[in-house]
Formats: structure tokens, C-alpha cells, sequence
């Protein structure tokens, strides 16, 4: 058998061709290397000093455990801890149990049975998640309240003359929120689940119809557990956002540890205090991660290689295919459709006095906030996520992971993890102005733009973060090689080569940072600078008065604004369910 000589390292490369690497001179390479493994460097160290600052708040606030809060925290403690940890617990039982009813049912129904309207409410289901929950609260409590068109049409119709004659549910309780809730975070867990069974593999339930399995046996068995991750994901989130609520539970009067962490601030003015209240809603947060987690800690899931193709849909009869109709179409109705109407109602009524200087000025300072904030979230997120992909390491990915945890995080703890260190700054540096030059600059971070953002960005960091990941895994790894051949630094790489590649999950990322940051309450309420209102502020200030038809207008364009990615996210879901179709 003959033996092969080694070739030389450039024997292979043609001479004839342009973009053959043989151009490179490989005296160069050294130099090349030594440039990149800079360059790699300098995005990791930039990475870790993003990722430090996104959990400074949290840090903060964390770290007021260690300080003595006095007998303010005593008293916390015998009055209020308790009602807030019980309201707590009740609202996260009543609306994940709402959650899972409605969103495994109706995910389940459009994804494997063939009904009347089908194919509108694959995407339709979706829309609610565009509608703030204090929208709907303040809404419905307008309509059915006792003066409102509802009661005043029954006791026209039955001839009742006061509450005594007739019982009515009242919709300012604890479990008014829970309904509240329920109609509008539900979408997390339809999302989540009607993806993991369009995954799910035809051969596992195929299997389970040949052994007699019908159609709720099937989904019960076999579908929900193999579900069972994302359902429990969907669910996360929606008790997240349970937590974080400010104006809801405000305005039904449900005391909670929001509201009483905006109370111990502003009504008591204990910033150590209300530093102490927002650490038990971080523990609970923590708690409700790590029962997600324990709830899988054993289970394995996998799909068959046959997973793309899609199984044979139940083709429901006239009685059933209505009762999927109706279970569909009641959270569309009462999650978006009845809403809107209203408000869109009250608009056309009240159009002179709604729509004038103010409401402009309002829509202005929300627009600002939303497209600076996602523009600044953007290039954060690609600095992150670009870090992570020249150094995948261990310490990059965890820094990466630290400064996604702000989306768990509820608006208002993070809005007083950013006050007490920016406070305690502002005055240092008025003392230092004051004893240096004589003069009193006084508050120049806190209660200004520049705060505020800063909030918004540490919690909603994690939103554009996994917009940009999901673009960037997208991406081969030979292209980067192919691009540092050609002697691209790694920015010019992120520039010239990726950026354009993933264009649409950039624009998906400035697209969701920018919604949330318009319907964001907790956080803009607290830090908000002075005499600087939000259409989200209004709205709850208006429905504080009582005055639902000044507020219409500014809740409407919250409404509209929030349809867009939601409509683009279902857009895409429907297109991957074609793919395998």
C-alpha cells in the first residue's frame, strides 16, 4: 500500500481564483490572531459591566435585608405582611388555574380539531395579551358597576328598585382581579402550549389511538404531559406578571405587595422599608422559578425523527364544533373585543374632549420613552448576546443570564433598587458642588428621563435579549470564520455580516421592548419625573377620579399599539404550523 506524503499547507489553494484565501499573507495570521483575541476580550469585559449594572437594582435591594429598618418593619409586619402575602398566594392559585383552563383547552382545540372559524382563532386567541389588565379593570368596573348600563338595564327590565332586590358579583374584589387576570395573561400559556403540540411527534399520538384512546383521552394522557414544560413556562410568566401588577389591585382595592411597597415609599417615606418589602416579592419570584423547575427535575421529553409531519386533526360534529366555537370566541370576546368596544365607545362620544393638546403631549412622551428605550435595549442585547457567541464560557454565560433577570423582576422593586443608590449619589454630589463651588445643582439623576430608562431597561433587557439570540443561533458559525478570513474585526462581523442576516428578529426585539415600555405602570408611576405623564400614568390617574371617559382615549392607544406584535407573533406561529402542514 502505498504511503501519502503530507501537502504542503498551500498546495491545495488556487492561484486563479480572487477569493481564494491564498491572498492572505501568512505573516499576517499572528497579528490577526493576537487582533481578535483583543477584540474577543474587550466584548467579554463589556458584557460583564452590562450585565453589573442590569443587577444593581436587584443587588440593592437585596442587600436591605442587612439594614436595621427600625420599628417601621415591626409594624409592616403585624399589620400588613400578612394580608399582602395572603392576597398574594390567592391571586396566583385563582389565575393559574384560570390560565391553564383556558389556554391548554383553547390551544388544544385550534391545534388538533378541525371546527367552524378554526383557522381566525389561531391568531385571535393571541390578541388579549395586547390589553393591560388595569385597562380591562377599569373597563368592566365602568360597565357593570351599580349606576353602569348593565345594572341600571336589569332593574329597568325586572323592576328591582335597589341592591337589596338582587345580588350582583362586585367586580372591586379579589376575585374581580382574578377574572382581570385570567383574560388577559392567558395567552402566555395558549402561546407556549400550542406550540409544544404542533412539536409533538404524529407517531406518539397516532399510538395512542390505535389503543382506544379518544380524543380527551389522548390530549389528557399523552399530549399535556408531553406539554408539560411549556404549559409550565406559559405559567410562569402569567404569575410573573401577577406579581408585577400595580394598577389592577390598586384600583380594586386588593393589597398586595405593589401596592404596598408604593405606600411604604411614598406614604411613610421608609425607603429601607419599602427596599424590604420589594426582597419577599423577589423570594417569592425566586420560589415560583424554582417549583417550575422541580416540577420537570426528573423528566425527560423527546420527539420522534417524524415530529414535522402533522397528525390527522379530529373533525368535529355540528354539536361539538359549536361548543369549540363558543370556548374559543367567550376570552376573545371578553379579553379584547368587548374592551375595545367600549373604550373605542366612550372615544366617540367624548371625541372633542379626549382627543386635544393634552392627549398629544401624552402620546409624545410615551412614544419618546418607548423608542429610546428600545433602541438602547437593542444595542445592549446585541452586545450581549454577540459576547456570548465570540466567548461562550462559563462566566460570560452566566453574566448574560444575570441580566435577563430583570424580566422576572416586578416594576416597582426595581424602581426602588434604582432610587436609594441614585438618591444617595445625587446627594453626594450636591455636597461635593456645594462645598467645592458654592452652589446646590440638586437632583440630577433622580426623578429625570435618563432614571427612568434605566428602569425600563433592566426589565425588559431580557425581551430583547431573547430576540436577538434567537437571530443570532440562526446564524452558521462558518460565516464568522469565513468573515475573520477576509480580515473582519468581530464588530465589523456583528456589522457587515450578521446584522443584516437577522433583521427581522431586530426589528421583533425593538418592536416588543417598545410595547412594553407603553404599558408599563409600576415603574413609571414611581419614577416618572415631575410634571412628565405617560399615557399609562393618565390612564390610571383618570381611573382613580373615576373619570373612565378622559381616560378612553389614552387606554384605546395603548390598546391599538399593543395589537402590532402580537399580530406579527401569531403571524409566525401560523406560518410554522403551514411549514409542517
Amino acid at each position: 500500500m502505498p504511503r501519502l506524503r503530507p501537502s504542503s499547507p498551500t498546495s491545495n489553494l488556487s492561484t486563479s481564483n480572487p477569493y481564494s484565501i491564498a491572498t492572505a499573507t501568512p505573516k499576517r495570521w499572528p497579528l490577526d490572531i493576537a487582533r481578535g483575541a483583543k477584540a474577543i476580550n474587550g466584548w467579554s469585559s463589556i458584557t460583564w459591566i452590562v450585565a453589573l449594572l442590569v443587577c444593581l437594582p436587584v443587588l440593592v435591594v437585596l442587600g436591605s435585608v442587612f439594614v436595621n429598618a427600625g420599628e417601621v418593619w415591626a409594624h409592616l409586619a403585624d399589620t400588613v405582611l400578612t394580608t399582602y402575602i395572603t392576597n398574594s398566594l390567592i391571586l396566583m392559585v385563582g389565575v393559574g388555574a384560570g390560565v391553564l383552563c383556558i389556554g391548554v383547552s383553547t390551544a388544544w382545540l385550534v391545534t388538533m380539531c378541525r371546527f367552524p372559524g378554526v383557522r381566525i382563532f389561531e391568531w385571535a386567541l393571541l390578541l388579549p395579551l395586547a390589553a393591560p389588565a388595569y385597562l380591562l379593570a377599569y373597563t368592566y368596573t365602568d360597565w357593570l358597576e351599580y349606576f353602569g348600563p348593565v345594572q341600571t338595564g336589569l332593574r329597568s327590565l325586572f323592576g328591582w328598585q335597589s341592591a337589596t332586590d338582587y345580588w350582583f358579583p362586585n367586580m372591586r374584589s379579589i376575585g374581580g382581579a382574578i377574572a382581570m387576570f385570567t383574560l388577559t395573561l392567558y395567552p402566555y400559556v395558549y402561546m407556549l402550549a400550542r406550540v409544544a403540540f404542533l412539536e409533538q411527534s404524529v407517531c406518539t399520538l397516532e399510538a395512542s389511538r390505535s389503543l382506544g384512546c379518544g380524543p380527551w383521552r389522548s390530549f389528557a394522557k399523552v399530549a399535556v404531559p408531553l406539554a408539560r414544560p411549556a404549559i409550565m413556562a406559559g405559567l410562569s410568566l402569567a404569575l410573573m406578571e401577577t406579581l408585577n401588577d400595580f394598577g389592577t389591585v390598586q384600583y380594586f382595592s386588593v393589597p398586595t405587595f405593589t401596592t404596598g411597597i408604593y405606600r411604604t415609599w411614598f406614604g411613610m417615606g421608609e425607603q429601607i422599608a419599602a427596599a424590604q418589602l420589594s426582597t419577599v416579592l423577589i423570594l417569592f419570584v425566586l420560589v415560583l422559578i424554582l417549583l417550575e423547575r422541580w416540577s420537570r427535575r426528573q423528566a425527560q421529553y423527546y420527539q420522534a425523527n417524524n415530529s414535522l409531519q402533522a397528525p390527522t386533526p379530529y373533525q368535529l360534529g355540528p354539536i361539538r364544533g359549536l361548543l369549540a366555537f363558543c370556548t374559543c370566541l367567550l376570552p376573545i370576546s371578553l379579553g379584547i373585543l368587548l374592551p375595545g368596544y367600549l373604550l373605542l365607545l366612550l372615544v366617540k362620544n367624548n371625541f372633542s374632549d379626549v382627543l386635544g393638546d393634552q392627549f398629544i403631549m401624552l402620546a409624545t412622551n410615551s412614544l419618546m420613552l418607548g423608542g429610546m428605550t428600545a433602541g438602547i435595549a437593542l444595542f445592549i442585547a446585541l452586545i450581549l448576546a454577540y459576547g456570548q457567541r465570540l466567548n461562550g464560557s462559563r462566566p460570560i454565560r452566566l453574566g448574560v443570564q444575570l441580566a435577563s433577570m430583570g424580566y422576572g423582576i416586578p416594576g416597582a422593586v426595581i424602581a426602588v433598587g434604582i432610587l436609594i443608590p441614585v438618591a444617595r449619589l445625587d446627594r453626594a454630589i450636591a455636597s461635593g458642588a456645594n462645598a467645592l463651588f458654592g452652589i446646590s445643582p440638586g437632583l440630577l439623576i433622580s426623578g429625570t428621563v435618563t432614571a427612568l430608562i434605566f428602569a425600563y431597561l433592566v426589565r425588559f433587557l431580557a425581551v430583547a435579549l431573547g430576540s436577538v439570540e434567537s437571530g443570532l443561533t440562526k446564524i452558521r458559525p462558518n460565516l464568522d470564520d469565513a468573515a475573520r478570513s477576509l480580515g473582519y474585526t468581530p464588530t465589523k462581523t456583528l456589522t457587515k455580516v450578521h446584522a443584516p442576516l437577522m433583521l427581522g428578529s431586530l426589528l421583533t426585539a425593538v418592536m416588543l421592548v417598545f410595547v412594553d415600555v407603553m404599558k408599563e405602570l409600576p415603574a413609571t408611576l414611581v419614577m416618572r419625573p415631575f410634571n412628565f405623564d405617560t399615557l399609562a400614568v393618565r390612564v390610571y390617574q383618570y381611573a382613580s377620579d373615576e373619570r373612565l371617559a378622559a381616560a378612553a382615549a389614552p387606554a384605546l392607544s395603548i390598546l391599538i399599539v399593543g395589537l402590532l406584535p402580537v399580530i406579527v407573533l401569531s403571524w409566525q406561529i401560523t406560518q410554522s404550523r403551514r411549514v409542517r402542514q
